[in-house]
């Protein structure tokens, strides 16, 4: 781990390292959803939240429009009212027929890990208004009954920058979880936080939290003679 730099919030000065000494590699393959290791405990300065942003609008977008916004949620009250329509969202996603928990397959080690899944996502889902950032990255206008090459293109130029955000957030020790559950109620996160709903699209919901260790691994993944087709199907 690099060497760690003082960052102030309010009345409190706070000690907290620079970045993790990764490789590209590593940081590639380790940048994973975190769920149950969210320190929920410990405060995340803002600076080091602006920090990933900076980093996170270095990547592409469409015509170099960069229609982009990002809410910052730390204030306890907006926090738990997000975590309460994250949680309602998730209530009617565990009771379909995607939810994890819900396919039962017979093969035991598949089942097992599908249930592991299931799990950690309520964790999530029980804890969300409780962690230290919620970070909802956005992009300027709406794009609702759009066209497949159309939804694209617009999302093209918002997701690039938000993953980038969740990697910039591991290299420091922060872990991150990609959600969308909470745009089942997109218009009442908007009037919660006062984002112009008919102007501003909400892409995801980040929760940010430093993570209790950083000793994350790569997770297994299909195998790539299954899903790579050289020139064509």
């Amino acid at each position: 781990m690099r060497s760690g730099r003082p960052y102030r919030t309010g009345t409190k000065e706070l000690t907290v390292p620079r970045e993790l000494d990764l490789t590209t590699d590593e940081l590639l393959t380790t940048t994973r959803a975190v769920r149950k290791r969210l320190d929920l405990e410990r405060e995340v300065p803002l600076e080091v939240v602006r920090e990933c942003i900076e980093l996170a609008v270095q990547a592409p977008s469409g015509s170099n429009r960069q229609g982009w916004h990002w809410v910052v949620v730390t204030d306890p009250a907006p926090r738990r009212a997000l975590g309460e329509l994250y949680r309602k969202a998730f209530e009617e996603y565990a009771s379909s027929r995607y939810f994890p928990g819900n396919q039962i397959s017979g093969d035991t080690a598949a089942d097992a890990a599908r249930q592991r899944v299931a799990d950690s996502a309520r964790y999530l889902a029980e804890k969300m208004g409780e962690v230290p950032v919620l970070v909802i990255p956005c992009q300027s206008g709406r794009l609702d009954n759009a066209s497949s090459a159309d939804s694209a293109s617009y999302w093209g130029s918002l997701f690039p920058a938000a993953w980038s955000f969740c990697l910039a957030a591991r290299s420091r020790g922060l872990g991150t979880s990609w959600t969308t559950l909470h745009l089942r109620y997109e218009r009442e996160a908007a009037e919660i936080l006062g984002i112009p709903y008919d102007k501003v699209s909400q892409g995801a919901l980040l929760p940010v939290a430093y993570t209790s260790g950083t000793d994350f691994k790569p997770a297994a993944r299909t195998d790539l003679d299954r899903i790579v087709h050289i020139d064509g199907w």
